[in-house]
């Protein structure tokens, strides 16, 4: 696509990068990336919709093209809701619909728990709003693996050995089933789990999936979700780490929510089912911009 805006925002910290895709005429759709300590996807084809409406993307700080101060202080939720407001801020955004993928969608829920101004509507994919049940249905995941890798894992991260050879390969085995079945994985989403800032990711969450032990330990937004007024939809893959059991929960506490589960995915639906994934952002947005008095 050929309107593409690229630029930083000065917010508490350092500089994020940001990109923005399409001029088309609809209300702006702003994407939180999940990790933390990930980036934003170049190949994100959300940005297909940039015809309909811009499409902005950005990097939170410690991630991708934005700046990595190693400060621990800045790696809290708090912060990076202040930094989300920074952006809407510098952004000049008056209205929006919100999408958080993953860790986006503690940064999505934990900023409307503010109540801010202009956010149009909000999906929450692959959502992980309670840390202790993403946990707790990991481990169940980890059930059905064989035992050498059930051990390997439970090993390493008693021991402290999460940077062997060994266990990578068994996390590797775990994350095909569950956090993206394309064989083999494209090369952009292999490098971008190669370039995650595990700095961010070891303090805000934890060795692995399986174990939180940073700053998310203890984090659960469920008795808060029913305070979400705006139009909500949540949706995950049927084999995602994010159980479509969890989702489809989280789902009834907000008032009127929708919920939908892409069968062929697990927690990459944008790589797994990528002109599903598209259609069903696509539809929802126009769908919440057509509504009477809207």
């Amino acid at each position: 696509m050929d309107d593409v805006t690229v630029g930083h925002i000065e917010i508490e910290g350092g500089k994020v990068w940001y990109r923005i895709t399409g001029k088309g005429p609809g209300i702006p759709l702003l994407l939180l990336h999940g990790g933390p300590g990930m980036k934003s996807s170049d190949s994100d084809p959300l940005r297909q919709l940039g015809t309909d409406r811009p499409v902005i993307q950005y990097d939170q700080l410690g991630c991708g093209k934005s700046d990595k101060p190693t400060d621990t202080s800045l790696w809290t939720v708090e912060r990076y809701v202040e930094e989300l407001e920074q952006v809407v801020e510098a952004l000049g955004l008056e209205e929006f619909h919100l999408l958080g993928h993953s860790w986006g969608t503690i940064l999505a829920a934990s900023y409307l728990f503010k109540k801010p101004a202009g956010v149009r509507s909000v999906i929450f994919s692959g959502p992980a709003l309670d840390a202790n049940r993403w946990e707790q249905d990991q481990r169940k995941y980890l059930k059905e693996f064989p035992q050498d890798i059930q051990e390997t894992i439970e090993r390493s991260e008693r021991e402290g050995t999460t940077d062997t050879a060994e266990y990578n390969e068994a996390m590797l085995a775990y994350y095909k089933r569950h956090m993206c079945r394309v064989d083999p994985w494209p090369e952009e989403f292999a490098d971008d789990l190669k370039a995650l800032n595990k700095q961010v990711y070891n303090y805000m969450w934890g060795a692995s999936e399986f174990t939180v032990t940073g700053t998310l330990k203890g984090f659960d937004a469920t008795g808060r979700l029913p305070e979400i007024e705006i139009p909500a939809l949540f949706s995950c893959g049927r084999y995602d780490e994010a159980t479509p059991e969890a989702t489809e929960y989280y789902a009834s506490l907000v008032p009127d929510a929708e919920f939908q589960v892409f069968e062929n995915s697990s927690h990459m639906p944008g790589i797994e089912e990528p002109e599903a994934y598209v259609e069903m952002v696509r539809e929802w947005v126009n769908r919440q911009e057509m509504k009477p008095g809207a």
